[in-house]
């Protein structure tokens, strides 16, 4: 990989960025409600100092100028202040991001674990009776929502489940204890929502990692290397897994809005203390700029992982050449 083409990649990023901002900006500043409308029903705070609080913060210059003064203290760090909480935007994201961040990832990790010794497995044997299962496992899996097999998993490990096998349905940031117990507490509690997510992501991998193992399988440069005498186990491993994960890390990066998509439904469910749920209640309460500053975050993270997905093909296969 060049670094002239990272360079060209990441002033791409640039006017991507822009665009989605713009676009965001200008759905929310159109959207109908008001930061204020509270203010303007509250006979006890007086009219000039609703028209000072409105001045203040722009709310009635047109949609442009608003952008521009956004996006030139968006430069400068300042990422706006919430009507609701009453502190800036970016201290009450960076409160919320690492929960949400932590969840996520280790939803991901575990469906890659999980999807690709499964697929690899169910492509090398098609038909087979573990291909059925398979197959059968991850059409439930992904054809389930998140908000279902959440409210399952509460049934069947928080009410029913015997009490040394309880989990916690509430996710409670302030957890009591010090140490491991400290630890171990946030892992507990992280067990249910870290389930839902990483195995609807999963179920949908497996899919995908067989078909793409299929196609990659039957080449001729695979029948060559069998053809050698190398090893079953060696021209999987080395000479098909690695070509066909190419089609595999582009829809993990595509699907990276679905992800964050189910995390905010999962956050409502288990009451995850992340921007998931930061953003439903922004968005409940008017509060304009935290809705932008999350769905920001959101399209930054989707881009960045993109720009990832686009790297890592090189390493997969040394015949992708950037230039």
């Amino acid at each position: 990989m060049s670094r002239q083409y990272l360079i060209r990649r990441l002033l791409i990023v640039v006017p991507s960025m822009l665009g989605i901002s713009l676009l965001l900006f200008t759905v929310l500043a159109l959207a109908p409600g008001d930061p204020f409308g509270e203010l303007a029903s509250n006979p006890a705070v007086p009219p000039e100092v609703r028209a000072a609080l409105r001045a203040k913060f722009g709310l009635d210059d047109p949609v442009w100028s608003r952008y521009l003064h956004w996006l030139v203290a968006m430069l400068r760090g300042d990422w706006g202040f919430s009507f609701v909480s009453r502190m800036n935007v970016d201290t009450l994201i960076l409160q919320r991001l690492p929960t949400t961040l932590v969840v996520i990832g280790s939803a991901q990790l575990l469906a890659i674990v999980v999807a690709l010794p499964v697929g690899v497995l169910a492509a090398t044997k098609p038909y087979s009776l573990f291909d059925q299962i398979a197959n059968t496992l991850a059409f439930i899996g992904f054809s389930l929502p998140t908000f279902f097999t959440g409210l399952l998993l509460i049934l069947v490990f928080s009410i029913h489940a015997p009490e040394w096998m309880q989990l916690p349905f509430v996710y409670r940031a302030d957890v009591a204890g010090t140490g491991w117990r400290f630890y171990w507490e946030h892992v507990r509690q992280s067990i249910m929502p870290v389930m839902v997510l990483g195995l609807f992501q999963g179920a949908s991998l497996v899919r995908y990692v067989r078909s793409a193992v299929l196609d990659v399988i039957r080449l001729d440069y695979v029948t060559t290397a069998r053809s050698k005498g190398i090893g079953e186990r060696k021209v999987i491993i080395k000479h098909v897994v690695r070509t066909a994960l190419i089609p595999v890390v582009t829809l993990v990066a595509l699907q990276m809005p679905i992800v964050f998509g189910g995390a905010i439904v999962t956050e409502q469910i288990f009451r995850v203390p992340g921007i998931g749920s930061l953003l439903i209640s922004s968005i409940l309460a008017n509060d304009t700029p935290v809705v932008m500053g999350v769905t920001f975050v959101f399209a930054c993270l989707v881009v960045f992982f993109n720009l990832m997905a686009d790297l890592i093909y090189a390493w997969l296969d040394p015949r992708i050449a950037f230039r």
